[in-house]
């Protein structure tokens, strides 16, 4: 399954509100919205019992929310332990004090051409 899938899902269902889900997760409404619907058919069941007045999680969403939640943790855990270990290899400056060069200014350490 989508890892995106299922963040918009897990935001969702903890919000019961796709507008807050989708503005904690930095995306449009319309996105949320999407993503649970391709995670329904994907699951063949109706995670959200979908009302004028509010917004439910089924039977199906609660038990698929625990697991929703393991495979987010799994997936995050398996990052952190694949990440590199933090610091590594000094690089040494090269050169005498690289200057940025500036239009019309002379290069650090040439003299000026005589004309």
């Amino acid at each position: 399954m989508d890892h995106k899938q299922l963040r918009s899902f897990v935001a969702s269902a903890e919000t019961l509100h796709f507008a807050k889900a989708a503005k904690a997760l930095g995306v449009p409404r319309s996105t949320v919205v999407a993503d649970v619907r391709k995670l329904e058919e994907s699951v063949g069941a109706e995670l959200f019992a979908r009302d004028v007045e509010s917004t439910q999680l089924t039977d199906a969403g609660y038990a698929f929310l625990i697991e929703a939640r393991r495979q987010l943790d799994a997936s995050a855990a398996a990052a952190a332990k694949s990440a590199p270990a933090p610091g590594g290899k000094a690089k040494a400056n090269k050169g005498k004090g690289r200057a940025p060069k500036v239009k019309g200014e002379p290069l650090p350490y040439k003299k000026r051409q005589g004309r």
